[in-house]
């Protein structure tokens, strides 16, 4: 009989120890999923041993804890699935693709090889097939959440080599769960019951893109009419989930699979708001109970007092394998795009990381038999020493000198160096709604030849944000549909005659940053809304002419007035009744004839 008392004890425990030995991680530097795992590991068998540890974590309290834990590991693989996004690799073309292949194929065929010299010992009989295969796709992974944590936190999400290693590091994560998929296909057809259900995984898999998705797309006028995320809608979503998790492993697949698609089919354009707020409420949930307990359960089952002289042996192999394989592809890849050598360096070591997505990995393996228990321990252990490592040969191999560099020389490549008129006019944080004020900016700049048109925009990123793990896969996504409609913007003012540039870039702190890229861009003339964030230090300190727009006066009629200010001349157009910020879209005239654009006069 379930003891309830043990069970409430055990989720204290664990709960607690997986938030300190998290907030512990955090402030070495390392990501917190290294906490969660190392405290799992000292309250399983590791440590506390026969005696404590099987009356508080035997296999009594073991199943229902797993329970737990297999339903934060779908809705985290759902918030996977819901943030993939292509516009990730967009743009990163062939270097991304030939990096990632590389980053992958060696790991892969080193870790067949190696599985092949201990298969003897360590797979079951007649399961030799799925051992290698999944021994090998384990090598070869890429954990992309704690690798864009690591870019974040150094700044390096703004630099070309942030971007490559993201875009590379997406492609990987694509590759490494389709391969994870085959081999636990192929280890589930090997179970004595229904193995025929395994051929239905494809099938299915098309009735989710072709039948689920169009349906669940009806969520989002719902939504738009409701307003919000109502209790009747996120359950729709919820059960959705939950039974696609049931079919695929009624198919022998793995419920990861189910819940993945199905955040892969949830609807995305004009979904926006809609998946951001099932993020918000599911995030919740999982990062503060049910994902730790899954990283704390996972580390419950590596036993390290099993473990002889022979078995570090092993660990040496898995090692070696594991980190040479990634960094010499990696490397070797890079260098065949003619990468410098110094940042092929430091792509192979971002590269390395392992950390959630390879506990995910090897927790499957585990359930399905793959693996034994001594090997599951071994690979944990590598995945915690790949992912730890990171970090510190991060800084050592690219010093945060070059980062700053590589910071200002992306800027520079972005402003350019022109003789022109430079009008410098910063959007609204939603770019599609800065058509009013660009198309103020290029009527202003052709008033003097040559000009040009700059569109400046901080996209804010959270710097307190979550730690669920995922990353910053949504944001990243976020970004890149910013710079289409950023390019939008720039083509609209082309069209109006005036040569246009877009400068945008992640900002944990929009007020304070927005100064600094004015300063940089050096522009002749400001256009700014105000109260803007940075806006009264930006009037304070630009040497050239600031034209401050006021909310909303841009769909009206307005005749702009001069005033004297510290660093230049501001122009200011006048405040309509109800001001606010962003700026809303230009209102339509009832007259046929529209409204004339406000022009500022020459102070």
């Amino acid at each position: 009989m379930l003891k309830v008392d043990v069970l409430l004890l055990d989720l204290v425990i664990v709960l607690a120890a997986a938030r300190l030995f998290g907030a512990l991680a955090r402030r070495l530097g390392q990501p917190p999923v290294i906490g969660e795992i190392v405290a799992g590991i000292l309250l399983g068998p590791t440590l506390l041993g026969p005696w404590i540890g099987d009356d508080l974590f035997g296999d009594e309290m073991r199943a229902p804890l797993q329970a737990l834990a297999n339903v934060g590991l779908v809705l985290f693989m759902f918030v996977v699935g819901l943030e993939l996004d292509q516009k990730l690799v967009q743009g990163k073309g062939k270097i991304a693709a030939t990096v990632a292949l590389g980053s992958t194929m060696l790991p892969f065929v080193l870790g067949l090889g190696l599985a092949y010299m201990l298969a003897e010992d360590h797979a079951e009989p007649g399961r030799t097939l799925p051992f290698v295969l999944f021994l090998g796709a384990a090598m070869s992974a890429t954990a992309f959440p704690v690798l864009a944590r690591i870019l974040t936190d150094r700044g390096m999400h703004r630099t070309t080599l942030g971007g490559l290693s993201l875009a590379s590091a997406a492609v990987i994560d694509v590759l490494a769960w389709t391969v994870l998929a085959v081999v636990v296909a192929i280890a589930g057809a090997g179970e004595a019951e229904g193995q025929w259900k395994v051929l239905l995984a494809l099938p299915y898999a098309l009735v989710m893109f072709f039948v689920v998705r169009p349906l669940l797309a009806r969520l989002v006028p719902v939504f738009e009419r409701e307003g919000r995320l109502t209790p009747q809608m996120l359950a729709i979503v919820l059960v959705g989930l939950l039974a696609s998790s049931w079919a695929t492993e009624w198919m022998h697949v793995h419920f990861i699979f189910g819940a993945f698609l199905f955040g892969a089919v949830m609807p995305r354009t004009g979904a926006e708001r809609l998946n951001h707020q099932i993020l918000e409420r599911l995030e919740q949930l999982a990062v503060l109970l049910l994902l730790p307990m899954f990283f704390v359960v996972a580390g419950l089952n590596v036993n390290l007092r099993e473990l002889d002289v022979s078995s570090f042996g092993v660990l040496a192999a898995i090692l070696a394998v594991a980190i040479g394989g990634k960094m010499i592809g990696s490397y070797a890849a890079a260098r065949s795009q003619r990468l410098p050598g110094r940042q092929s360096w430091a792509l192979a070591t971002l590269l390395n990381t392992r950390g959630l997505t390879e506990i995910v990995i090897l927790s499957v393996g585990l359930q399905k038999g793959v693996l034994s228990s001594e090997l599951y321990s071994l690979m944990v252990v590598m995945a915690l020493v790949t992912t730890a490592m990171t970090g510190p040969l991060l800084r050592r191999v690219y010093p945060d000198r070059r980062v700053a560099r590589d910071i200002a020389d992306a800027e520079r490549a972005a402003l350019g160096v022109t003789a022109a008129h430079r009008v410098l006019t910063v959007v609204p944080e939603r770019p599609a709604e800065g058509t009013p004020i660009v198309d103020l900016a290029a009527d202003l700049a052709k008033a003097k030849s040559p000009a040009e048109v700059i569109i400046g925009h901080l996209h804010p990123f959270p710097a307190g944000r979550i730690e669920v793990g995922t990353g910053l896969s949504s944001e990243l996504a976020e970004m890149a549909e910013s710079m289409g409609d950023l390019e939008n913007l720039a083509a609209h003012a082309r069209a109006q005659g005036a040569e246009a540039r877009v400068v945008s870039r992640f900002s944990g702190d929009t007020a304070a940053e927005l100064p600094t890229l004015v300063a940089s861009a050096q522009p002749d003339l400001v256009l700014l809304l105000e109260g803007a964030p940075g806006y009264a230090e930006i009037r304070a300190n630009t040497p050239g002419r600031v034209l401050t727009v006021r909310p909303d006066a841009l769909a009206v009629s307005a005749t702009a007035t001069a005033e004297p200010a510290a660093g230049g001349t501001v122009l200011t157009v006048p405040r309509p009744r109800t001001p606010r910020w962003p700026p809303a879209p230009p209102a339509r005239s009832r007259s046929t004839t529209p409204p004339p654009t406000p022009r500022p006069t020459s102070p």
